[in-house]
């Protein structure tokens, strides 16, 4: 695989513009973000942001993040 150098978010504004959190959703291994680090896995994640989109009438976003920064090794 390559490095990951950016990644995209799936973004919703819960009571303003300064109160955002990644949309994820439920599926039978756990709770999964809605996020990427290729446009083919965002692609592939867009009908299902909009779906939520349209169950929550929520606006939802998408957000381009490109700093790469190494915070810790585990």
């Amino acid at each position: 695989m390559p490095q990951i150098t950016e990644m995209y978010a799936f973004v919703a504004e819960d009571s303003g513009p300064d109160d955002e959190g990644i949309v994820g959703m439920n599926t039978k291994l756990g709770w999964m973000p809605l996020v990427g680090a290729d446009m083919a896995r965002v692609e592939s994640l867009k009908p299902i942001a909009k779906g939520i989109a349209n169950a929550t009438g929520k606006k939802i976003k998408l957000l381009h993040f490109i700093k790469r920064e190494v915070i810790e090794f585990i």
